[in-house]
């Protein structure tokens, strides 16, 4: 197991405030690991990368509400989720085709929005260690 840290040292290491990871802490988005004998929460040095990511998501425009409520859901049908957003695809490429210049304008931003969420997605894959792991 490696070392524990406490709120302040997390918060210093993740670069965010205490109040932020509290707040995480409330949102599920963070579990600690432990709490000692005066009742203060320890963690896990893996909610450093957590942290990362939930920052990394929040800068793609996905909500803490968000996060929590995929957290709290846990695992769905990822598999069938994909193959809707590649249909999605498939019809944003049709519609490409027939759209006018400002219309071909507003896709070309949205699909860069959408790269850079697969982008994230992807790192986070690698990256992200398992709540409470």
């Amino acid at each position: 197991m490696s070392k524990l840290l406490r709120i302040g040292e997390l918060a210093n290491q993740a670069g965010v405030s205490t109040r932020t990871v509290d707040f995480y802490t409330g949102l599920g988005l963070i579990e600690s690991a432990e709490r000692t004998a005066g009742n203060f929460r320890l963690y896990d040095a893996s909610c450093i990368e957590r942290i990362a990511a939930i920052k990394a998501l929040e800068a793609n425009g996905v909500s803490l509400a968000d996060m929590a409520g995929a957290l709290e859901r846990g695992a769905g049908d990822l598999t069938g989720q994909l193959s809707q957003v590649q249909g999605d695809i498939d019809l944003l490429r049709e519609a490409a085709v027939h759209a006018g210049p400002a219309a071909h304008q507003l896709l070309l931003a949205l699909t860069a929005r959408l790269q850079s969420l697969v982008h994230t997605a992807i790192e986070l894959t690698q990256n992200l260690p398992p709540l409470g792991g």
